[in-house]
């Protein structure tokens, strides 16, 4: 008895699609997806929103790959699915470049997973490639755990060596890099970007607050976004 067939409108990329085949690319979907933000992503300290993030774009691009190659589309709503992808930011300064390299990982993964009439062993390939390479690259034992914080300086400084020692004075350790955002003349004030490394116990400087407070690793990640 053939299996059962959802029947398209018109013809796209694919003149009949298989339930069969949907649910079982959807399943190497979603089981890629538990490896790389489960497991892989879980593996070291997190940003706690970045879970919900990965999992929304990974299923979001699936499901509009599904309903895309279903069916009969013109070719401006492909360029602009990409065109509004394109527009997903993670602005927020907890995110690093290696959470948005995770994001770029669940992407790739819904965007080989969502394509239809592919083999099911160059599905299986593919995903197990970028599991394995995000495995071996991203080691959380080589990695120092950091902390990013925007500070805004009372004065203007000379070079850079100044800003260095103010921020050691002010954070209680040495910056590991300090970029500067802008520097007001008129209000004689410096906003620099500072990412420092942090021990299981943390100082977070809460603008307000003359001195620095220790709090755990939760705890840091809470105020310190309250202080945004």
């Amino acid at each position: 008895m053939p299996a059962p067939t959802i029947m398209l409108a018109g013809k796209g990329l694919a003149a009949a699609l298989t339930v069969g085949d949907l649910t079982a690319r959807a399943g190497l979907d979603v089981l890629a997806l538990l490896v790389l933000v489960g497991w892989l992503y879980r593996r070291r300290r997190t940003v706690p929103e970045m879970p919900l993030a990965l999992t929304a774009l990974n299923l979001g691009l699936f499901a509009a790959m599904t309903a895309i190659s279903a069916g009969k589309f013109p070719a401006g709503v492909g360029f602009g699915l990409f065109g509004i992808i394109s527009l997903v930011r993670l602005r927020s300064a907890a995110f690093t470049v290696r959470d948005v390299s995770y994001a770029f990982v669940a992407l790739v993964i819904a965007l080989g997973n969502g394509l239809p009439q592919r083999q099911t062993w160059l599905i299986i390939g593919m995903d197990v490639l970028l599991l394995a390479a995000v495995l071996l690259v991203d080691d959380p034992a080589s990695h120092q755990l950091t902390r990013t914080t925007r500070i805004t300086l009372d004065r203007v400084y000379g070079d850079a060596d100044e800003i260095r020692a103010d921020l050691t004075a002010r954070l209680g350790t040495a910056p590991l890099a300090i970029e500067v955002d802008e520097i007001d003349y008129v209000r004689e004030t410096t906003r620099v970007t500072a990412r420092y490394p942090v021990e299981e116990t943390a100082q977070v400087f809460i603008p307000g607050q003359r001195d620095a407070q220790t709090l755990t690793p939760a705890a840091a990640d809470a105020a310190e976004g309250t202080s945004r």
